[in-house]
């Protein structure tokens, strides 16, 4: 397993759209151990390819809040087919958007169909933070980040922050 970079907004390749997958095999797995590798270094809960430059639709979460009681979720070509009318609102975070945090109300419920980390079709009901966490990253998936949500004003200087910082951090001081 390998830790793999993690782009940064402005990044325009986390605006396009990803693409799906035709199958599971031993590379995609490779990729999806690699993404929950970084995902827990990051630290994170949830992780779409496109974060780390791979346009596919490929997810992995762990919302689980015990370090030592790990429950990741593979999730490859997720597709959401219900959303609650009921809403819930959770400070977002991302990490694509590092120290940059906002209120997002979603449906509070969301079901979805997936292919898992064998290859198997697989559904779920999700709810809470788990309901919120799948569909902030299956957004990713269609090129939308949680800023997107928020007005334009915050938007806009909220990207102008990370502009600020990536141009820091993208120094080479020697």
């Amino acid at each position: 397993m390998a830790i793999r970079k993690i782009l940064i907004e402005p990044e325009p390749l986390l605006r396009k759209k990803s693409e799906s997958i035709e199958k599971v095999d031993d590379d995609l797995r490779k990729l999806m151990d690699d993404m929950l590798e970084t995902m827990y270094q990051a630290p994170g809960i949830g992780l779409a390819a496109i974060q780390v430059g791979i346009l596919k639709r490929i997810i992995v979460i762990d919302v689980s809040k015990d370090v030592n009681k790990k429950n990741p979720l593979f999730l490859v070509n997720p597709k959401i087919t219900f959303r609650s009318v009921k809403t819930s609102t959770y400070e977002e975070g991302c990490l694509s958007l590092p120290g940059q945090f906002a209120e997002i109300e979603r449906p509070a419920e969301c079901s979805l169909n997936y292919i898992d980390y064998k290859g198997k079709y697989r559904e779920l009901k999700a709810d809470g933070l788990l309901a919120t966490c799948i569909q902030h990253e299956v957004d990713h998936l269609d090129g939308i980040l949680f800023i997107d949500y928020l007005s334009k004003l915050k938007k806009t200087m909220i990207i102008k922050k990370l502009t600020k910082q990536k141009k820091t951090l993208e120094r080479i001081v020697v």
